[in-house]
């Protein structure tokens, strides 16, 4: 994943640029065996595909595979295209595996069909069975940078089979103890096999108890597991638990980042979409796209708004008054329903309540509401009584009565705006849809209907007007 510019070092940009500018060559590939890749990363991005392709051949092929890892979806595509295939298949063979199969499921079945003859047996196989899984699940996001030993082995014979498996810095804390046939035993970390003598037996300090996600568990539910036990990377097992894979805590910060944008262009009413790029390089086509479903179908919805108030336009007509509060009314309603909405839809992302705890959720609500009613209805009174013009009312209706019924409708508004808030995030989950759909546009529309209904209800019962 990219970074934006805002998080790039601009010493590392400022240096790459002038070894660039100023044809030193050699220094600028030294520069990037040096520096973060993420740096290396943003600095080829803004360079002509050939330049980056003959920066990339400078390298040695490990330093060519984690940098070309690091560089953008359309980057990696435009360099596959220029380069001829044997090339390539060198470089996406040193690729982090979970980066190579996205990569590869992006590639057409016949450009995919042209790249395997080139590519090593077990890259071939490795890329194949990653793509298979469906990219929400673990298996989706796994990768196969891991070293495992077998629990008979002694410390010394541990650590030569590490280095035989040669997995990459980032990856070999932890260590994966497993039997002959790969099902999973145990946990040691790098730190027990070096501070143990050469020759004690693994079994002697084999962490039994572990943390592990399925194959086909959600990513989001496996990002959850990692930040929440503080984990580098977490074993992915298969139904017979064995160690098919690993997914790295960042691949987990990636997951949490993706899920937190999706929920939050769902919270506004705009569809996620798999591929989105930055906002700027995104078209405006492809952000009408989002935007329009939601916009129009609550556009459509809201008429019923329209029909409502043209229904009691007689009431209006006597009582102007009642159109100036008509505004606060639906705004009361709308930030009540949408704070109640996202103080649950937080709650059951982070997994403290569930759908099953809803009568606690809406009772806890209605007690919120309740306080919250009183102080809203008490500031509407007082800038009804006391602020309020009495030539917008008939003859023998005071302003003091006409404050307590719009005071009291707002009241009922913030409770039933809660309540509804609440609920529904809850019933779109019991009903196994996504909570954060329904959240502020949604909500928004419907108290604005609900508190209309509530408004002109209490209204009528309390002016005596048909």
């Amino acid at each position: 994943m990219q970074e934006n510019e805002d998080n790039q070092d601009p010493e590392n940009q400022d240096l790459l640029q002038d070894l660039s500018e100023n044809g030193r060559t050699e220094e600028l590939v030294e520069m990037f065996e040096e520096l973060p890749t993420m740096d290396v990363a943003d600095f080829l991005e803004e360079k002509p595909v050939q330049d980056v392709v003959n920066y990339l051949l400078e390298l040695d092929l490990e330093d060519q595979g984690r940098i070309f890892s690091d560089l953008s979806h359309d980057l990696q595509l435009k360099i596959f295209n220029l380069v001829d295939r044997r090339t390539f298949a060198r470089i996406f063979g040193q690729m982090f595996s979970d980066i190579r199969a996205d990569l590869y499921q992006e590639l057409s079945k016949e450009e995919q069909i042209e790249l395997l003859p080139y590519l090593d047996k077990k890259v071939r196989e490795d890329v194949i069975i990653l793509s298979a899984y469906p990219p929400e699940t673990a298996g989706g996001i796994m990768n196969t940078d891991f070293a495992t030993i077998f629990a008979d082995m002694t410390s010394s014979e541990a650590l030569n089979k590490i280095r035989k498996d040669a997995p990459s810095k980032e990856m070999i804390y932890y260590i994966y103890v497993v039997d002959n046939s790969m099902v999973m035993k145990g946990i040691v970390t790098l730190k027990d096999l070096v501070m143990n003598e050469p020759q004690t037996k693994v079994t002697d300090f084999l962490n039994e108890f572990f943390i592990s996600s399925e194959v086909n568990e959600d990513r989001e539910s496996v990002a959850q597991k990692i930040e929440r036990y503080d984990l580098v990377a977490i074993p992915v097992l298969n139904s017979l638990n064995q160690l098919v894979g690993i997914v790295s805590h960042q691949e987990a910060i990636d997951i949490i980042r993706k899920e937190e944008t999706e929920d939050l262009e769902r919270l506004m009413g705009i569809m996620p979409s798999e591929n989105d790029e930055e906002y700027l390089a995104t078209s405006s086509f492809h952000h009408f796209k989002k935007r329009v479903i939601w916009l129009v179908s609550l556009a459509a919805i809201g008429i019923l708004s329209g029909m409502i108030i043209n229904e009691y336009q007689g009431l209006l007509e006597q009582f102007i008054i009642l159109a100036m509060y008509m505004p606060m009314m639906a705004a009361t309603g709308g930030n009540t329903g949408s704070q109640a909405a996202t103080v649950v839809i937080r709650a059951l992302s982070l997994g403290e309540v569930t759908d099953k705890d809803w009568l606690k959720i809406v009772l806890k609500e209605c007690r919120i509401s309740f306080m919250l009613s009183v102080c809203v209805a008490a500031l509407t009174y007082l800038k009804i009584a006391f602020l309020s013009f009495h030539a917008l009312l008939p003859t023998n209706f005071s302003m003091s009565y006409i404050g307590i019924i719009i005071s009291i409708a707002i009241a009922i508004q913030v409770i039933t705006s809660a309540i509804i808030g609440a609920s529904l995030p809850l019933i779109v989950r019991r009903l196994g849809g996504d909570p954060a759909v329904v959240a502020s546009p949604a909500i928004t529309t419907i108290v604005d209907i609900t508190g209309l209904l509530i408004y002109f209800t209490v209204a009528t019962l309390t002016l005596g007007v048909s």
